[in-house]
């Protein structure tokens, strides 16, 4: 009526359990590089995200408004058009950059928008009680900040942190599109040579899965351990 042709498949053209076990050691080669681009962008994502959330809190306008432009433009933006513009188009003004620099940089300013605005809402929903007293036993901004607010503010962060590096993590498939020999890469590599991608695309996805799981279980433990202190 519609169309829709039915075609009988075989499980072998769907997924080649022996053609994946073959290539797993070549595919899992582009693992440490995934973790390494992952950690080191959210690294960079961390640091530079708190410095923007407290221009995004601050009272003068020369720092909040460059703060919310930034956040505008890095979450209005796919990350990949932004990979293209570091690895392809630095180039024409001087600037190279090798395709794992690109990728840190990339995923790293990007997750720095999200991160951002999760740190801004963490602050914001410690008490203003904390900081008054805070003052009232004569702490300044920064030690307050560190002693007393930020603490707080990480244990309401961990969740939705976790959740930003988690989708960094599956992120850093697109940075094969640049040639950062990551485990995507990898597997798209085997695909091309055996003209089987559904296998190697469904063993990439089966390896992302446990990655995923192992940051999913930590999440859990620094929650457990966060809680303790309520």
């Amino acid at each position: 009526m519609f169309g829709i042709e039915i075609k009988k498949v075989d499980i072998d053209e769907l997924f080649n359990a022996q053609r994946a076990w073959d290539n797993l050691p070549f595919v899992l080669q582009g693992v440490p590089l995934t973790l390494l681009v992952a950690i080191l962008g959210m690294l960079l994502g961390l640091f530079l995200g708190l410095f923007i959330a407290l221009a995004r809190r601050s009272d003068k306008r020369l720092l909040r408004w460059p703060a919310r432009v930034y956040i505008s433009f890095m979450r209005g933006t796919p990350i990949l058009v932004f990979l293209f513009i570091l690895y392809f188009g630095l180039p024409v003004v001087g600037i190279e950059l090798t395709a794992t620099m690109a990728a840190v940089l990339g995923f790293g300013l990007n997750s720095a928008a999200y991160i951002a605005e999760i740190n801004r809402s963490s602050l914001s929903s410690v008490d203003k009680g904390q900081w008054e007293s805070a003052q009232a036993l004569g702490f300044g901004y920064w030690q307050t900040m560190r002693r007393i607010i930020l603490p707080q503010a990480t244990r309401i962060a961990i969740p939705p942190l976790t959740n930003v590096f988690l989708d960094l993590l599956k992120a850093t498939s697109l940075a094969a599109m640049i040639s950062v020999p990551e485990l995507f890469n990898k597997a798209q590599i085997v695909a091309g040579r055996n003209y089987d991608t559904m296998t190697m695309y469904i063993l990439a996805a089966l390896i992302y899965w446990p990655l995923t799981m192992v940051f999913a279980a930590l999440q859990d433990y620094l929650e457990h351990r966060y809680n303790k202190y309520l």
